[in-house]
């Protein structure tokens, strides 16, 4: 008989939360220095579009996962402030791996300067039924969606060492694959 963790994540959400956060990570450095450092490198904006399109698709995935799997209950000992932080922060993760990919796609479906999409060079990817205008809406929100993108990463990652470093609960090891601590 299989015993079902209620204290740790689903496999398939723990699964999609790496494989998310990993693209995202990438996604964001190539983002941020695709003018600078990267500048000249070809395969740098195919490669950027195809994860964004990717982290779109498992994003919605992890949206119906998790609808149909509830996440494991907090520590007893985290604060009322600290739980509003925490499914605030959750959501707004998922408002922005949603409209940050959407708004890149946006941007590529210009008609005036349509930017072709294929994902990593398998399939093209049509470009969204919009107007210049929403076009240039997409461009401009785009880059201001990244750096809150950035800026909740880094905020959701000295959380997360803040519970495990400090406060020594057990909120990482609730979505760390192999991490082990009961409080």
């Amino acid at each position: 008989m299989t015993l079902i963790r209620t204290d740790r994540y689903s496999w398939g959400a723990i699964w999609l939360h790496w494989a998310i956060a990993l693209l995202v990570l990438v996604n964001l450095a190539l983002g941020l220095f695709h003018e600078s450092l990267l500048d000249g490198i070809k395969w740098v904006m195919p490669v950027h579009k195809s994860i964004g399109i990717t982290v779109l698709a498992l994003t919605l995935l992890r949206l119906g996962w998790r609808l149909m799997h509830r996440p494991p209950p907090l520590p007893a000992d985290v604060t009322g402030w600290e739980r509003t932080a925490a499914k605030a922060t959750h959501w707004a993760f998922y408002a922005l791996l949603l409209a940050l990919p959407l708004t890149g796609w946006m941007l590529s479906s210009n008609p005036a300067r349509l930017r072709p999409m294929a994902w990593f060079w398998l399939f093209p990817v049509p470009p969204l039924p919009i107007s210049g205008a929403a076009a240039k809406l997409g461009s401009n929100l785009h880059g201001v969606i990244g750096y809150i993108m950035l800026a909740l990463v880094v905020l959701h990652i000295a959380a997360a060492l803040r519970h495990h470093f400090l406060l020594r609960d057990s909120v990482l090891a609730r979505m760390a694959p192999g991490l082990n601590r009961n409080g």
